[in-house]
C-alpha cells in the first residue's frame, strides 16, 4: 500500500526564496518519444527547464534556483523530491511533454495532486510514473511505501493523497495555463488533478507541467524549435512572478 508523507510540513511559506525546477525522465528513462521517433521527452524536458532557470536567476536575483538535473542522466522520483525538501524549497516545478495514440490531440496542461482525476488523468499518472520500473530497487525502497506501478489501484490511491499546498499548486497552475491562453502559445488544456510519484512527497507547493504533445508532428516542431522552448520557458516565468506577486501580498 502507498504511505503518507514523512516530511515536516511548513504551512505558512509566505514568501518564495527557493525554487526547484525538475526536468523530467533522463539517463536510461527517455520518457515519451515523438512522432517519428526522433526525439525523446527527456531533451526536451531539459532544454526548457534551463532557460526556465535562466529567466529566473537573470530576472530574480535574490531566488535561488536548484536543478533536479543538469545533464542527460537518471535521477529517481523519491530523490527529485528529496532535493527539494532538503534544501527547503518554496515550489517545485516538474517539466514534461506529453504522449498519445491519437496525434492529433495538442495543448498544454498542468497537474496537481488531487481526487478529481478522470481515465485520461489516470493514463498520464501511469505513463510518468511507470519511470520507477526503472530503479533496480523501488520494490524494496522504503521511500516508495510498496507504490505497485502495475497496479491501477495503486495509482488511484496515490491521488488520494492531497497534498498540503493544494490550494497554492492550484494558484500557481491555473496563472500558467492563463499565461498560455492569453499569448496564444498553446492551446489551453486546464489544470488537472490526479496522483505522481514525483509530487507525492514534495513538502512545498508543487506541479506538473505537460508542455505539449510530442506525438502531435506540429506540436513537435514548436516543442523541439529554440522559439517554442523559449516561449513555454517565457510562460512559466511570468507565472512563477507572478504567483510570487499574490503569495507575499
Amino acid at each position: 500500500m502507498v504511505g503518507g508523507n514523512s516530511h515536516p510540513l511548513n504551512l505558512q511559506k509566505l514568501s518564495l526564496n527557493t525554487i526547484v525546477i525538475d526536468a523530467g525522465h533522463g539517463g536510461h528513462d527517455p520518457g515519451c518519444i515523438s512522432h517519428g521517433k526522433d526525439v525523446y521527452e527527456k531533451d526536451i524536458c531539459l532544454k526548457i527547464a534551463k532557460k526556465l532557470g535562466a529567466k529566473l536567476k537573470d530576472s530574480m536575483p535574490g531566488i535561488k534556483v536548484i536543478y533536479t538535473r543538469t545533464t542527460d542522466r537518471f535521477v529517481p522520483l523519491w530523490q527529485r523530491a528529496a532535493i527539494a525538501n532538503t534544501n527547503n524549497a518554496d515550489l517545485f516545478i516538474s517539466v514534461h511533454c506529453n504522449a498519445h495514440k491519437e496525434s492529433a490531440l495538442h495543448g498544454t496542461e498542468t497537474y496537481v495532486m488531487g481526487l478529481n482525476m478522470s481515465q485520461g488523468n489516470l493514463e498520464v499518472s501511469k505513463r510518468e510514473n511507470n519511470a520507477i520500473v526503472l530503479e533496480e530497487d523501488y520494490k524494496e525502497n522504503e521511500e516508495y511505501n510498496g507504490f505497485d506501478p502495475d497496479s491501477e489501484e495503486g495509482h488511484i490511491i496515490l491521488s488520494l493523497y492531497q497534498n498540503a499546498y493544494r490550494s497554492q499548486s492550484l494558484t500557481l497552475a491555473s496563472t500558467f495555463q492563463k499565461t498560455v491562453e492569453k499569448k496564444r502559445i498553446r492551446k489551453n488544456l486546464g489544470v488537472k488533478e490526479a496522483g505522481f510519484v514525483v509530487l507525492w512527497k514534495t513538502a512545498m507547493p508543487s506541479i506538473l507541467v505537460e508542455t505539449g504533445f510530442l506525438t502531435n508532428p506540429a506540436e513537435k516542431a514548436y516543442l523541439i524549435s529554440p522559439t517554442g522552448q523559449n516561449k513555454i520557458a517565457q510562460s512559466i516565468y511570468e507565472s512563477v512572478v507572478e504567483y510570487k506577486s499574490k503569495l507575499e501580498k
